[in-house]
């Protein structure tokens, strides 16, 4: 009798742990998808100000049509939808590039670099940039938890069992990752 309580007892513990555990690995999952929610968020702002940057710059740099059309082209790849966050980082790796020589084109025109709506535009990417930034940590930070979880002993068995998988870093690719090039020769 003694050993059946035991057992019981036993199986019961076992039981309360795989729900512990599966519960806490839902909620990493959860806390990874709504941190990526909040970097789309982010690149959605970044790409409408992306737009309007492009806008003001059209004005007074026309004829860098090749310039204007990389950042439109390199906008419209990052804004497609259904991306995975390896995919999403290197669109926004090349969109950055872009971008890049968009505002280095920017410095050869006065007029356009004291314009008060290319300014106001610039702080407002040097923003959203920075928030970028902070939500690709966070994100990133989620997501090292859950992986963690999924393929550490003993959570990873219940992990298998309800199918719980590893989620993907949002890193920088290409240009981001190498040092900013200065050329004082022009």
């Amino acid at each position: 009798m003694v050993a059946w309580i035991v057992i019981g007892v036993v199986v019961v513990l076992l039981v309360l742990w795989a729900v512990g555990t599966y519960n806490g690995l839902i909620r990493l999952r959860n806390l990874v998808q709504e941190a990526w929610r909040q970097i789309d968020v982010e690149l959605k702002r970044r790409h409408d100000l992306i737009g309007n940057l492009v806008e003001t710059v059209k004005g007074y740099a026309a004829h860098e049509r090749g310039t204007l059309e990389d950042v439109i082209k390199a906008r419209s790849v990052a804004m497609a939808g259904g991306q995975s966050p390896a995919q999403q980082a290197q669109s926004e790796g090349l969109l950055s590039a872009a971008l890049g020589r968009l505002l280095a084109v920017a410095e050869a025109y006065p007029d356009l670099k004291a314009n008060q709506s290319f300014l106001s535009l610039q702080g407002e990417l040097t923003s959203t940039e920075d928030r970028i930034a902070a939500s690709r940590r966070y994100y990133n930070a989620n997501v090292r938890q859950l992986n963690t979880r999924v393929e550490t002993v003993p959570s990873n068995v219940v992990a298998g069992l309800f199918h719980v998988g590893r989620a993907e870093y949002f890193e920088t690719e290409g240009e981001e990752r190498e040092p900013v090039k200065v050329d004082f020769s022009r």
